[in-house]
């Protein structure tokens, strides 16, 4: 594995508003799963953050709060910055652009450019509105996409294609101020072009092949459009002010402004450490392994608006990778600020632990495609996945360490062909789980973690502690220690993604609870001695009851609504949109058993693996055209996350995928199978 020090960043959120989980799942969560690795790993890393404060959409908070910016900036850091920590979200520094040394280092990197005369001072057309008059920055103008159409659009980027937006080229533009149709006028600003840079953005890009894919088509295809030039000052009353003689009223632009923070934010935490020069030796040290985390909204900004200002200043590294995350949906809908349509995560906090959030969103993490947030899925994630499995594991080995060998770990014999098994997985498991973390699989390493579980739940069962105690008493002895083993095994692994829940098994097995004390590459298996006295027991992940899971739908469930379709003559009846699409989980699932439902003609009572979701029954009503005896060993396709119903007595979990022809009498039907296909493992997502 790379061992170069890493310097890790997230996006600055605007600190006009809280955080929901969308953000989390975006930039956040990510990037604090891999700095927490790198640390376990020994590697030198420094994770920065902060708030972005300037811009329109802090301008816009304070106008319709009747407040000063500043005071809106003020209330959302601290709330922003608590609900990190309240997560786990475990920055190094946290800090804001608001700050005098963030003005500083932005009007040092401006002024630069400008003396290298690669910031061109040229008079533009703007939009501007008569009612309020004033310039309208461009998150002031809302009006249709010229690329894809969407009615919605920003006058900065387009949130639906994620392009950059020439406001002067909205269809049908208005003011978020007046509502007003505005006027164009002229006025003059800086622009940084872009279109010089291509060729040397172009080189680099090359050099990343290692990239996410979606990041590297975006990239590839606004290089293939062509880079244009872009302002890097706005006429605004709330910014940095351009450091230039008469550039009253003018600030720089906060796409421009936002990604130094990062740099700031660096120099900030060096003074802290009583070495004002320490930020240099990360960013101007080309050995430094800079990556940013951001979700897809951001990729040209970080991708290329970024580089090619730090290619311009020179002297600085260059990002090493950018894994931005697709989008996380709520319900199938896009989480909705306006709409009260979020779930908020200092709300959640206030209901639920962080861990099992962490767990489920690394799960579903949005890797290459937006994923969906699920309360019902949420809540079987962490009862079959972490009680049933994780925290069964680990409390069923500790409680009966307790109860028969006095809270002390036994000693360990001859190791039989299943524990040498279990034994060699546990000195597996580190190495793959960090590979996926190294790599930003995110998902595959939530599954790598909880298929170890499950092995060590099967290897508990099949040793037979509870027998062999008194048929066996070496055997037994043997298997509590190896099962002991196996738990710190499983609380170092998951310390990345559930702190929280690593440092409690940290305790619950005696130890310190200082991650510097668990290093990721170590002999797990030989970690606790025997005669080890363990702590105080306690169940680790609690079940998540179905009233605590409405008391969370109901703080959004009142601005879910869902956008209007409406057909046209040539339109298919009941036409959606690719957000509700998006929102069916489609998994592959194998038929482990199929029975007759009595008193039925039509139904059929199957049992499915969907792996990582673990077996479900379903009801479908497929009678009249499968026998039982036939079903057993084909993979089918499940709906995954429909909500479970009553059928016939059976709590049907999903629905399998047919095709039908015909009604009553004379329906055939066939079940939508993958037999012969790829083999694809259980629970495998279709999309």
């Amino acid at each position: 594995m790379d061992q170069r020090k890493v310097l890790v960043t997230s996006a600055l959120p605007y600190a006009n508003g809280p955080i929901h989980l969308g953000h989390l799942a975006g930039a956040y969560l990510p990037a604090d799963i891999f700095v927490r690795f790198c640390r376990l790993l020994g590697r030198e890393v420094l994770y920065i953050g902060g708030t972005d404060e300037h811009g329109v959409p802090i301008t816009i908070t304070a106008d319709r709060e009747g407040v000063s910016p500043q005071a809106v900036v003020d209330r959302w850091y601290a709330d922003i910055r608590d609900s990190f920590q309240r997560a786990g979200i475990s920055f190094d520094h946290f800090s804001r652009t608001s700050l005098p040394i963030h003005h500083q280092t932005c009007q040092d990197i401006f002024l630069k450019l400008h003396k290298k005369g690669l910031l061109v001072k040229k008079s533009e057309k703007q939009l501007y509105d008569p009612a309020r008059r004033r310039f309208l920055p461009d998150r002031y103008v809302v009006g249709t996409c010229y690329h894809c159409g969407y009615a919605e659009c920003s006058g900065d980027q387009c949130e639906s294609c994620g392009k950059p937006i020439d406001p002067l080229l909205l269809i049908e533009p208005k003011s978020k101020l007046s509502g007003e149709k505005p006027e164009v006028r002229e006025t003059e600003h800086w622009y940084l072009p872009l279109d010089r840079f291509q060729g040397q953005l172009a080189k680099w890009l090359g050099t990343k092949p290692h990239w996410k894919e979606n990041v590297l088509n975006f990239c590839n295809g606004m290089l293939k459009e062509g880079l244009r030039e872009r302002a890097v000052t706005r006429d605004l009353h709330w910014g940095i002010p351009v450091p230039l003689p008469d550039s009253e009223g003018k600030v720089l632009y906060v796409w421009f402004d936002a990604p130094i923070g990062y740099i700031s934010s660096t120099r900030e935490w060096a003074a802290q450490q009583g070495d004002p020069e320490l930020w240099k030796t990360w960013w101007w040290d080309k050995d430094t392994r800079l990556v940013h985390f951001i979700g897809k909204d951001n990729i040209f900004f970080h991708a290329l608006m970024f580089p090619a200002c730090l290619m311009a200043y020179g002297n600085y590294v260059l990002p090493d990778n950018v894994p931005a995350n697709e989008y996380l949906n709520l319900e199938g809908l896009k989480f909705s600020t306006s709409r009260n349509f979020a779930v908020w995560l200092g709300d959640y906090l206030d209901r639920f632990a962080p861990d099992p959030l962490r767990y489920y969103l690394c799960a579903n993490m949005p890797e290459t495609r937006d994923t969906d947030f699920n309360l019902r899925e949420f809540q079987a994630h962490n009862n079959n996945e972490l009680a049933d499995t994780v925290g069964n594991f680990i409390n069923r080995t500790l409680t009966f360490i307790e109860r028969y060998y006095e809270g002390r770990i036994p000693e360990r014999g001859a190791a039989s062909g299943l524990d040498q098994e279990m034994l060699g997985r546990l000195g597996r498991i580190a190495g793959e789980l960090g590979g996926h973390i190294d790599n930003f699989r995110y998902r595959a390493a939530a599954d790598t973690f909880t298929e170890f579980a499950r092995f060590c739940n099967k290897y508990f069962n099949d040793k037979a502690p509870w027998e062999a105690r008194k048929s066996d008493p070496a055997s037994c002895a043997t298997t509590l220690n190896v099962c002991c083993q196996a738990v710190y095994g499983l609380s170092v692994v998951m310390w990345p993604i559930m702190p929280f829940s690593a440092e409690n098994v940290w305790t619950q097995l005696g130890l310190s609870t200082n991650w510097k004390d668990h290093p990721w590459q170590q002999d797990y298996a030989g970690k606790l001695p025997a005669g080890h006295k363990l702590g105080k027991i306690e169940v680790l992940f609690p079940k998540i009851d179905d009233e605590a899971i409405q008391a969370q739908e109901a703080s959004y469930k009142g601005g879910k609504t869902a956008p209007a379709v409406t057909a046209e003559k040539d339109e298919l009846p009941g036409v959606i949109g690719i957000e509700h699409f998006a929102g069916v989980d489609i998994r592959v699932a194998l038929v482990k058993a199929a029975e007759a439902v009595p008193k039925s003609k039509r139904l059929l009572k199957l049992t499915l693996d969907l792996g990582p979701l673990g077996e479900r029954t379903v009801a479908a009503g497929i009678a009249g055209h499968y026998a039982p005896e036939d079903l057993p060993g084909r993979k089918v396709l499940v709906v995954a996350n429909l909500a479970p119903r009553k059928v016939m007595g059976i709590t049907s979990q999903g629905m399998v995928m047919a095709a039908v022809d015909g009604e009553g009498e004379n329906e055939k039907l066939a079940l939508t199978t993958i037999d012969g296909a790829i083999d694809l493992p259980p629970g495998s997502r279709v999309s």
